[in-house]
């Protein structure tokens, strides 16, 4: 297979990517500066991570909102035609799609995939999701199944959508999930590789399916003072392949620690929709998924309000360019982080937080 050379591959330490804003709503507030996902929104965005450097674009996949006052993430955009569009608005920077393998047929996704990555020359990611919202498998009349048997069913799904990558004759398969004949896929990825392969699990079952096939797994930190064990053990089970451990954030700074406390407070308690923050717990909860731990659920409520549940990255410049230092020494090679505003917060990052991970060494000058 032919190695691409994209930024996810580049010498960069600690690598950045914008997360979820395909979708309204990176942060459950009613403030009137919150996101609403519209398209030119979402094109300027991509424009300006890509002009600053910034190696990739991680949509969420959703399908229903999470209630409240601001129905939290219930405009969204499909992830696999949003990244074609921003591939094709862009020049350098990696769109992921990520994908509910179980609502999406292989042999569909398979040449879904190619046109995106033909497009994008090679830029393209696949993030393998098994899913867990039960409402949303509800909407699709499609069956939710137990936790670690939505891992055996993504190993079939794959192992097809690989199998018209690389074959050139038509093929038979015949499994437990599947039972296809005939299948065959032209073209194939562009320039004879294949699409980056992310996959997020924190549960052994999901750790283990991505130490067999992702090149990037992604983690949720629930404690940062674990994280190193957590991160040496996930690469214990990798059997050496080279794959890179990211995890996912919100960011939230300002040029103070008091101006950044007093807008957070802002944000999450005086603007925040908490209904939609409790909605996402009974969801997750409902739908088994084991990403954080039940009894850390209502603890994190607060999290949900200001970033899904994600690691919050909050303070002033400089303690959020120690933050990244401190993950980065713990063995993550990256993180997507939400935004409040992707539009409005990308000159602090690009003028603010960068220049200060260059100048600790977790990044190259992209100037």
């Amino acid at each position: 297979m032919v190695e691409r050379h994209t930024r996810m591959q580049n010498a960069n330490r600690f690598k950045l990517g914008l997360f979820g804003m395909n979708c309204s709503g990176s942060f459950a507030t009613t403030a009137p500066e919150r996101w609403d996902a519209g398209w030119e929104e979402n094109r300027q965005a991509a424009r300006l991570a890509d002009e600053a450097g910034i190696e990739f674009l991680l949509p969420i996949a959703r399908w229903q909102g999470y209630g409240g006052i601001t129905d939290r993430q219930g405009t969204s955009f499909e992830t696999l035609t949003w990244a074609t569009g921003l591939l094709g608005a862009t020049r350098d920077i990696v769109a992921f799609a990520t994908v509910h393998v179980p609502l999406v047929n292989p042999v569909f996704a398979a040449k879904a995939v190619v046109s995106a990555d033909h497009i994008g020359r090679g830029r393209f990611g696949l993030n393998v999701v098994s899913g867990w919202n039960l409402g949303e498998f509800k909407m699709f009349g499609v069956e939710l199944r137990d936790h670690d048997e939505r891992y055996d069913y993504s190993e079939e799904w794959l192992g097809i959508v690989k199998r018209i990558w690389s074959e050139s004759e038509p093929f038979d398969y015949a499994g437990k999930y599947f039972n296809v004949q005939g299948v065959v896929g032209k073209p194939k990825p562009w320039n004879g590789g294949r699409p980056l392969l992310m996959s997020a699990g924190s549960s052994p079952a999901g750790r283990a399916f991505a130490a067999r096939h992702a090149d990037c797994l992604f983690m949720v930190i629930v404690d940062e003072a674990t994280l190193a064990s957590e991160v040496a053990a996930t690469r214990e089970i990798t059997d050496q392949r080279a794959m890179g451990v990211y995890a996912s954030g919100h960011l939230l700074c300002r040029r103070t620690p008091q101006e950044t406390r007093d807008y957070y407070h802002y944000i999450v308690h005086e603007k925040g929709d908490w209904e939609a923050a409790e909605q996402a717990i009974l969801k997750r909860t409902a739908g088994g998924s084991r990403s954080i731990p039940p009894e850390r659920m209502q603890q994190m409520k607060e999290r949900f309000i200001s970033g899904g549940g994600t690691f919050p990255v909050i303070g002033s410049y400089d303690e959020v360019a120690a933050t990244f230092q401190r993950i980065a020494d713990a063995g993550i090679g990256g993180m997507a982080i939400a935004l409040v505003n992707y539009v409005q917060e990308m000159p602090v990052l690009r003028d603010e937080v960068l220049p200060r991970l260059e100048r600790l060494g977790l990044r190259a000058s992209a100037r």
